[in-house]
């Protein structure tokens, strides 16, 4: 990484960065931005400020590897668990949920979960979060909780993701040794 000075060396918070669990994990847009808009210099400026505010994982949403590389070379694990296309979300999104649920399992774990945009598809993601992790337990709570985490109302594309995580019935298994 290029030594930034001054101000930017003390980065720039991701943009629409959101907090789902205070201190534990996060949502934004991609580090640098997304598509024709993304700059290397601010996702450097970005990482930058996930590393001084002790962030531990970046899991990337995208298809592609972008960032991939730019995440390792800041120091910070980085893991890519695909959204994929509309017709896989049924079996995307159980290793989506499970992938976020074991990182905050590990208590020193701090996590930020992007897409390209911060949007439908990363708000319905943590709608059905919510549900996976028995957060909420019905998908209209879930919806409105997702609204009211990112100031954003839910379309219908983040709710079909919400919908499917309801119909697929895609709830976390329940942890071996709990008591119940």
């Amino acid at each position: 990484m290029t030594a930034l000075r001054g101000r930017w060396a003390q980065g720039l918070e991701p943009r629409f960065f959101c907090w789902v669990v205070k201190d534990r994990f996060a949502i934004s847009e991609r580090p640098g931005g997304f598509a024709r808009s993304h700059r290397k210099v601010r996702r450097q400026e970005e990482l930058i400020w996930l590393a001084q505010k002790d962030f531990t994982r970046v899991i990337s949403l995208l298809n592609s590897p972008h960032n991939l590389r730019a995440y390792e070379d800041a120091g910070i694990a980085c893991e890519q668990v695909p959204l994929g296309r509309h017709d896989e979300l049924g079996e995307r999104l159980p290793l989506i949920y499970e992938s976020i649920a074991r990182r905050l399992d590990v208590p020193c774990e701090k996590i930020l979960v992007h897409h390209e945009e911060f949007g439908e598809r990363l708000f319905g993601v943590v709608g059905g979060y919510l549900l996976y992790a028995g957060l909420v337990s019905e998908g209209p709570h879930a919806i409105l909780l997702a609204e009211r985490l990112t100031g954003r109302e839910l379309g219908s594309v983040g709710r079909e993701i919400v919908a499917i995580t309801v119909e697929e019935g895609i709830s976390r298994p329940p942890r071996s040794g709990a008591e119940g």
